[in-house]
């Protein structure tokens, strides 16, 4: 007999375990759930969400895959007009697997197998703050220091800057009469010249006169 590819086979061979599934899969779409054994239900569970999701599809193609594997019509138009539309909003997760405890007698695991027809519940998203880095906020922190105490400097030298330009002004205001005298003796200059050179020629002519 060959070894199984995904955990242990059911039933005595391929053909019995797909007879297995088959019946499990068929009675899960009727009832909507069943109880069975925790081997079964993990084995069913990929096979009953593939025929979901071919019945989501909802197109012929996709309801003749379906009906190779489950043989029951009734199933089908079920699985096609009643659980699809349940599960559209659904992005997968169509059935849910319940521990009921040990069986009595062989003391095997058992589980309750279930569609999940409940309707999709938005997603809340919530926000979390953003956390700002220490090392990035210690570092600005001295920047921050060094800016302050850049702008204290700038406006303790303002009043000295300021009394610098007072001093000035006054140091002009004190000049200003020297340079206005100093102004007016150049510009009489000139005229007492003038008024020398006048007075021989004044002195000539008199005695012209008189004679």
């Amino acid at each position: 007999m060959p070894t199984p590819t995904k955990g242990p086979r059911l039933g005595g061979g391929p053909a019995h375990e797909r007879l297995m599934l088959r019946n499990l899969a068929t009675s899960l779409i009727n009832h909507g759930r069943i109880e069975t054994t925790e081997t079964k239900a993990k084995r069913l569970r990929p096979v009953a969400e593939r025929l979901v999701s071919f019945a989501k599809r909802g197109d012929l193609a996709s309801r003749r895959r379906v009906m190779q594997q489950i043989t029951d019509k009734g199933a089908v138009h079920k699985l096609f007009t009643e659980v699809a539309p349940l599960v559209a909003d659904r992005n997968g997760g169509y059935t849910r697997i319940t521990k009921l405890g040990f069986r009595k007698g062989d003391n095997a695991p058992m589980c309750v197998i279930e569609l999940v027809l409940e309707p999709v519940s938005p997603k809340v998203v919530t926000k979390k703050p953003k956390l700002e880095n220490s090392v990035k906020a210690t570092a600005a922190a001295p920047a921050e220091v060094v800016e302050a105490e850049a702008a204290d400097v700038v406006v303790e030298d303002a009043p000295a800057e300021e009394a610098a330009v007072e001093a000035a002004v006054e140091a002009e205001a004190t000049e200003s009469p020297a340079v206005v005298e100093e102004v007016a003796a150049e510009a009489e200059a000139p005229a007492a010249e003038a008024a020398a050179e006048e007075a021989p020629a004044a002195e000539a002519e008199a005695p012209a006169e008189e004679a």
